[in-house]
């Protein structure tokens, strides 16, 4: 400090992370993926959630391997129902990919949902193949699960609406439910997709604050 000079804070440099840039994406995309199950009823410990980013290196190192990533949960009331959440490796994912995944999958009679956070493109045989699983299957870029737009202070809050909100709005706009299902998979609405068990269904949304 010279004379009346401010005492400068440390260099932004210091708050870089300077280790692997792998790690932290899967760190990243893992708290993720628990948090939305969490969400949707499922038992998920709070300390995997809160696990930190140097802890989740000290188990997993720089380069994670992807199997050790795979993660199972029960839902909290009714624990016939099971999720099983996959991360694939940065390949192109392809129908061969898919089986082989399957393949590994025990007890699939008891798997009622599979999430598959995939890094590169999935062609469209590997999509067919997916939709002939006796389970439903949802898939994720990971690139999409950096960040919990659920938990942004400006997300408006979505919850599913009433039988009787439901047809009001059915009726305002003059469409059928079959329509309401379309215009909804239409809005593409990522943090519907998070948020939500997976089902096509009308929902509303509640904004809370006023955005100038």
């Amino acid at each position: 400090m010279n004379g009346d000079q401010e005492i400068l804070g440390p260099c932004m440099s210091s708050y870089v992370d300077q280790e692997s840039t792998e790690s932290h994406r899967y760190y990243l995309a893992r708290r993720t993926v628990l948090e939305m199950i969490k969400d949707r009823g499922y038992s998920v410990p709070t300390s995997e959630i809160e696990l930190s980013l140097q802890d989740f290196r000290a188990i997993h190192g720089q380069t994670p391997d992807i199997e050790r990533l795979r993660l199972s949960a029960t839902h909290r009331t009714d624990p016939l129902k099971r999720i099983l959440v996959i991360f694939c490796d940065p390949s192109m994912v392809k129908v061969n990919s898919i089986r082989l995944i399957t393949s590994q999958i025990a007890n699939k009679e008891t798997l009622s949902g599979l999430i598959l956070i995939v890094q590169n493109h999935i062609t469209n045989q590997a999509l067919k193949a997916v939709d002939i699983l006796p389970f439903k299957v949802e898939i994720f870029q990971i690139t999409d699960m950096l960040v919990n737009i659920t938990k942004h202070v400006l997300k408006p809050k979505h919850r599913v609406l009433t039988d009787q909100e439901k047809q009001r709005l059915l009726k305002k706009y003059n469409i059928d439910e079959k329509q309401s299902c379309k215009y909804l998979m239409l809005l593409q609405d990522y943090s519907i997709q998070l948020t939500l068990d997976p089902k096509p269904r009308v929902n509303g949304v509640s904004f809370w604050k006023e955005v100038d």
